[in-house]
């Protein structure tokens, strides 16, 4: 069975047990909690194909910032007005998202239409490695929910710590 049929399986059971896990990871030391993290998450992102997914662009308005929009306006050939009122919204969060999930930019083959030129929250996602695992740890345990990855690399760490 895939990584991401277990994750299917199991993520509906587990949402209270992560929230628990990255608590007690908040006692745990940064910079070793760190090295774990990155190693993890090469782990399973050798045995994860995110193409297989997409979940996160199916399920998850990434924030996009100015010079994401304006990057990606310049590179859809649009003013930068014109992008915002077309493809962006204020979420409850005072966050400026992406106005649609699925995401406009998803492909039927669940490739990116804008991969190049995507926001730095698609780009940064699920925020498990270059050392920022510590960093991201309130948001562990809800990206679990929507990424098989994130949800494998806790479980992982769990049976380590």
């Amino acid at each position: 069975m895939s990584l991401i049929e277990q994750w299917k399986k199991g993520k509906a059971n587990v949402r209270k047990k992560h929230k628990k896990f990255t608590q007690k990871l908040k006692r745990e030391k940064g910079k070793k909690l760190n090295e774990l993290g990155d190693e993890l998450h090469e782990q399973v992102f050798s045995e994860v194909d995110c193409l297989e997914c997409a979940n996160c662009c199916t399920s998850i308005p990434p924030i996009v910032n100015k010079t994401d929009a304006t990057r990606i306006s310049k590179h859809l050939g649009m003013k930068l007005s014109e992008f915002q009122k077309e493809y962006l919204i204020q979420d409850e969060d005072g966050d400026t998202v992406m106005n649609t999930s699925p995401c406009r930019f998803l492909l039927e083959n669940n490739h990116c239409m804008i991969y190049e030129f995507r926001p730095k929250a698609c780009r940064e996602y699920p925020h498990t490695d270059a050392f920022e695992f510590a960093k991201n740890l309130h948001l562990h345990a809800v990206n679990a929910r929507y990424c098989p990855a994130v949800f494998h690399i806790l479980e992982r760490m769990a049976k380590v710590i």
